[in-house]
């Protein structure tokens, strides 16, 4: 089956970015190095584009090549081959501390395992990034405040983890990866530790963000979830196979 692309998101070939986009990702090439001159290449000529306020989601099956293409976008490792432009920065060329200052102010994480400090409040865990960049203890905390109450934990602030839900877990989360204002908020399988009913709410929170103005990019094996995105990029074999609108109607 041919590659299809919608023609208004089709990334052009060694194009920079434009003032739209939050995400350019140019030829892009990961490959791993086995021993025995053995190579695999996880990633084979990726080209793809994404604009401010879009929501896509990455698909592919276990072997694809998602994660890498996650871990590439959230700056959390550096291509073999290619460019990558974030919100204009060409960081497929930064250093791994330079990278880590991108990361921080530009990209907002939602894993899977919530990635939570067990022994430290849902206040303390969502100002982390302000304290990694030094921003004053009463600044951090009237803005984490801020960000529980975006996503309705105001009530929260000083319980741990083991005292909060799954989805409440997920929501603190959620606000440690707002509380940047980035430029992306990147969610790998944001409800795989959730059950049906609290994955639904997470997914409604998404729309609120996007709605909102975020953009996000989803990383999931899970079509009913994809789906939630206007926008579905499948990954097969470290390439893209398809890049077409979900059919979902956008919502102004």
């Amino acid at each position: 089956m041919a590659t299809k692309f919608d023609v208004a998101t089709a990334p052009t070939p060694s194009q920079g970015p434009g003032s739209e986009d939050v995400i350019v990702v140019d030829n892009l090439w990961k490959t791993y190095d086995m021993g025995s001159e053995q190579q695999v290449h996880a990633l084979q000529g990726v080209s793809l584009r994404i604009r401010h306020n879009e929501y896509v989601a990455i698909m592919g099956p276990s072997g694809s090549g998602k994660s890498t293409l996650m871990n590439l976008i959230g700056c959390l490792d550096t291509p073999s081959q290619g460019n990558y432009w974030l919100n204009g920065h060409l960081v497929s060329e930064l250093n791994d501390d330079e990278l880590a200052r991108i990361r921080n102010k530009e990209i907002g994480f939602v894993f899977q395992t919530f990635n939570l400090l067990a022994r430290a409040t849902a206040l303390h865990n969502v100002e982390l990034p302000l304290i990694y960049n030094g921003t004053p203890a009463h600044e951090r905390i009237e803005r984490a405040t801020q960000a529980l109450i975006a996503v309705n934990l105001g009530t929260r602030t000083h319980h741990k983890p083991n005292e909060l839900s799954g989805g409440q877990r997920q929501r603190v989360a959620i606000a440690r990866a707002l509380i940047n204002d980035p430029s992306i908020i990147l969610a790998d399988e944001p409800t795989g530790n959730l059950d049906s009913k609290t994955g639904v709410e997470i997914m409604a929170l998404f729309d609120e963000l996007h709605r909102k103005g975020n953009t996000i990019v989803l990383v999931t094996h899970e079509p009913d979830i994809a789906e939630y995105a206007h926008r579905i990029v499948h990954i097969r074999d470290g390439k893209i196979f398809s890049d077409e609108p979900s059919g979902r109607v956008r919502q102004a």
